[in-house]
């Protein structure tokens, strides 16, 4: 009966512990009224892919992309830490949600005892043996004012915030390494043009300095030939360091020792990705991000923290109990002959004088609150940022790049122009030296433009949440 009663007890503080303190989560105001960037017609209404309908593989059409993306995911050390903070926080919810229930042990003792003849209050020589085993209830906290609860509802989410961190990571890393290499490609073209670009300036100075020995050209054009020819060189140097700094920064990313064997060839004109993507309308887009539901997340586990913070000003009561046996022989323990023994010990604990340490605490949450609502918000703003500047880029840049082309092609033959004339002695050589100049100017602005639009196509994918992982 006393045990009947012992449990009950124990079910009916079990049941009376779906208290909770927490003020209602409400999700702060979204506007609506956010539109994305309607530059030259875009969005453009043919794309009909989601971005988050695609996974990156599929996104990232070109196999050297593919490959090097990959080895950024299995490797990269940003990553694996960033799988490591989720095992912790999940680890640490598993602790808080452990305190929900009570703690169960078993326990056995053995107490063995002799006195002397001299020590004996009988006067003669006494040994004593005492067997014990019970089932024991350690300090167990009813939750009657939801704070246990409260506490095991902020290291939840804030475990769901550590996975969409983690996810955000991902992305992340996805669009680095997309565009480390692309600047890789980049600056390799840029190089394999400079080198052009000087090969065809030696040849010039290597004519001008012979015709100077014939009396033909004058030494002011050699001498200028020779500052094109050493401002070639001045560019060569600097697009052999680009192209190593670029390669470091891929090893790093992709996790692997410096070795060029890990780095697939490719020409950044051969490069493909999908660029139909479908930036949907905010409100979908932006509140499906991981970032901005990383944010979410921890706004609703300080909420938590107020439930707990609150659930300090009202008393807590704990259990503490045992039931089991005790025999003087061992062999005997759990037989007939054996005494029952067991306890219960209720305590409850009134907060009355903590000098201000419940309402201080209460205080914090309450701000820390605050500090995640304007965080959340602040996501929501940046992401929307984020998407609007690449939409506009997208817009521009197609046509940029157009017209930069048409640039080039007229630069080119103005140099040919420039060059025919010179050769007829129409021209002097600066002439020919000028156009040289421009024409090495626009095409280097033409690969730039070029890998700043794929590049757009990167940053698109990873403003809009990216697709699945």
């Amino acid at each position: 009966m006393k045990n009947t009663n012992y449990l009950f007890i124990l079910a009916t503080g079990v049941a009376l512990a779906a208290c909770s303190l927490s003020p209602d989560y409400v999700r702060p105001e979204f506007n609506e009224t956010l539109q994305w960037s309607q530059i030259n017609g875009y969005p453009d209404k043919k794309a009909e892919i989601a971005a988050r309908d695609i996974t990156w593989s599929q996104y990232f059409v070109s196999p050297q992309l593919q490959k090097v993306i990959a080895k950024a995911l299995t490797n990269n050390k940003d990553l694996r830490l960033a799988a490591i903070n989720v095992e912790q926080a999940r680890a640490a919810y598993r602790i808080n949600r452990a305190d929900l229930l009570p703690s169960v042990t078993v326990n056995g003792a053995g107490n063995y005892a002799k006195t002397s003849d001299r020590s004996s209050t009988t006067g003669s020589a006494q040994k004593t043996e005492i067997y014990s085993a019970n089932v024991g209830l350690s300090t167990y906290e009813l939750d009657l004012f939801g704070k246990i609860r409260s506490g095991n509802e902020a290291a939840l989410n804030d475990y769901f915030a550590t996975a969409e961190a983690e996810k955000a990571t991902r992305i992340a890393l996805i669009a680095e390494t997309a565009n480390a290499y692309l600047q890789l490609l980049a600056d390799e073209k840029l190089l394999h043009l400079t080198e052009k670009t000087l090969e065809a300036q030696q040849y010039t100075h290597n004519l001008l300095s012979e015709s100077l020995k014939n009396g033909v050209a004058t030494e002011q054009d050699v001498a200028r030939a020779a500052t094109a020819v050493e401002t070639a060189h001045v560019n060569l140097h600097q697009y052999r360091r680009y192209v190593e700094q670029d390669k470091n920064a891929l090893y790093v990313l992709m996790g692997v020792p410096h070795n060029e064997k890990f780095i697939p060839h490719a020409n950044l004109d051969t490069v493909v990705i999908r660029e139909n993507l479908n930036p949907g309308i905010p409100s979908d887009v932006l509140l499906a991000r991981p970032d901005i539901r990383q944010a979410e997340f921890m706004l609703m586990a300080r909420n938590a923290d107020i439930g707990a913070a609150r659930a300090a000003f009202f008393p807590s009561i704990s259990l503490t109990g045992s039931y089991g046996y005790a025999s003087n022989g061992l062999s005997h323990l759990f037989t007939e002959g054996a005494a029952g023994a067991y306890s219960f010990v209720p305590q409850i604990t009134l907060p009355i004088f903590e000098g201000g340490r419940n309402q201080a605490n209460l205080d914090v949450a309450n701000l820390r609150k605050d500090a995640a609502v304007v965080a959340y918000e602040q996501a929501i703003e940046n992401a929307f940022r984020d998407v609007s500047d690449e939409l506009a880029a997208r817009a521009t840049l197609d046509e940029q790049l157009k017209a930069q082309k048409r640039l080039v092609a007229a630069a080119q033959q103005v140099y040919d122009l420039s060059d025919a004339r010179y050769k007829a002695g129409i021209d002097s050589f600066l002439s020919v030296l000028d156009a040289q100049r421009e024409l090495y100017s626009y095409q280097q602005g033409e690969i730039q433009l070029h890998r700043l639009k794929i590049e757009n196509a990167v940053n698109l994918y990873r403003a809009l949440g990216g697709g699945t992982l």
